[in-house]
């Protein structure tokens, strides 16, 4: 082959290459569709969304710390999977390591355009090394975080179909208790005040068109009754993502049964969360037709939660791969898909 005939050839691999990385990079703005990373921190929490107009949010990064781990599963999502070169926005739910370990590493590594938060006490009774973490976070964000308040909504630019993120809880506050009678309201039984953060998670409420995500953080039982009673303000979802890694001094049924999800994911550990309580809960959502777990709970019996098919990893933390779980809606909200990792069963929804 002639040398001029070989370059030829090359150039034109070369550029297919970078056709084929530019497309896969820019999936999100060429189909129109909503994605949602739910990635496996072990425990923690960390979802990436990214919308039909290419922005990303990015709520939670999990914890630091643990010879980078969580750092490194987000950045894979974000980077490799999702194909994103800055985060638009990063979004704390609250002040535990966690929830926002990465966020000040993650800043370092990709550009982070927003930091939006609670805003950020001076001291943390329950974390004795929040000054050095809170002014790791401060650094990053140039202390320009942007402090949400409940009925404030997210500045995400919406295409031919309306796209909103509203703040519902926040700092202990909630949206006006309006909308129909909460049919289960008497089942509240109030439980011990928690003066943790967890009691001031920020919660937030996405629609897409027809398609309704809720997702509450780390928010306890009392706040969620305070939320959701005598009336339910959110009304029925599509997708919940279970509150506090499903732990039961979250997940009250007044919160849980109002919202009568389709579908649910839960972002626990492999002995942390997807409590017995919270199964028994979720098996009583009228209209559940799939729970997701990212990790198999390890004390619980299989008969006891989710199907196999439905869990991302199995065994413990030694051997855990840290597989993802992707939702992806329809460019019109009326349809959705969830499916663990990228090799997985694709399982279809139709929007309620």
């Amino acid at each position: 082959m002639h040398p001029p005939a070989r370059t030829l050839i090359l150039n034109f691999i070369a550029t297919c290459l970078v056709a084929s990385a530019t497309t896969t990079a820019a999936a999100d703005e060429a189909n129109g569709r909503l994605d949602l990373y739910f990635i496996d921190v072990e425990g923690g929490a960390a979802v990436l969304i990214v919308t039909p107009a290419g922005e990303s949010l990015l709520i939670d990064s999990g914890s630091a710390d643990i010879k980078s781990r969580d750092l490194g599963r987000v950045l894979k999502v974000v980077r490799d999977v999702a194909g994103r070169k800055q985060l638009d926005h990063a979004l704390v739910t609250h002040w535990h390591s966690d929830h926002y370990g990465n966020h000040a590493a993650l800043a370092g590594l990709i550009p982070i355009r927003n930091f939006w938060d609670r805003g950020i006490p001076d001291q943390l009774a329950e974390d004795k090394e929040f000054p050095t973490r809170a002014a790791a976070y401060r650094a990053a964000s140039q202390n320009k975080s942007k402090q949400l308040a409940a009925g404030d909504t997210l500045p995400l630019k919406s295409e031919k179909t309306p796209l909103s993120v509203r703040i519902v809880t926040a700092s202990g506050a909630v949206i006006p208790n309006t909308g129909s009678p909460n049919p289960f309201a008497k089942e509240h039984k109030p439980q011990p005040e928690d003066t943790s953060d967890n009691a001031r998670s920020v919660s937030c409420l996405l629609k897409f068109g027809p398609f309704t995500y809720f997702a509450c953080g780390d928010l306890t039982w009392n706040t969620e009754a305070k939320l959701m009673t005598p009336n339910n303000p959110i009304g029925p979802v599509d997708l919940f993502m279970v509150t506090h890694h499903g732990l039961n001094v979250s997940n009250n049924p007044v919160l849980v049964l109002a919202i009568d999800p389709r579908v649910a994911i839960m972002c626990n550990g492999p002995e942390k969360g997807a409590n017995l309580e919270t199964q028994q809960t979720l098996r009583r959502v009228k209209s559940l037709q799939a729970l997701f777990q990212l990790h198999r709970n390890v004390k619980l019996k299989p008969e006891e939660q989710t199907p196999a098919e439905y869990i991302a990893n199995d065994g413990t933390t030694e051997d855990c791969k840290g597989v993802y779980i992707k939702a992806s809606v329809a460019p019109d909200g009326t349809e959705y898909t969830v499916q663990i990792g990228d090799k997985g069963k694709v399982h279809e929804f139709k929007t309620r």
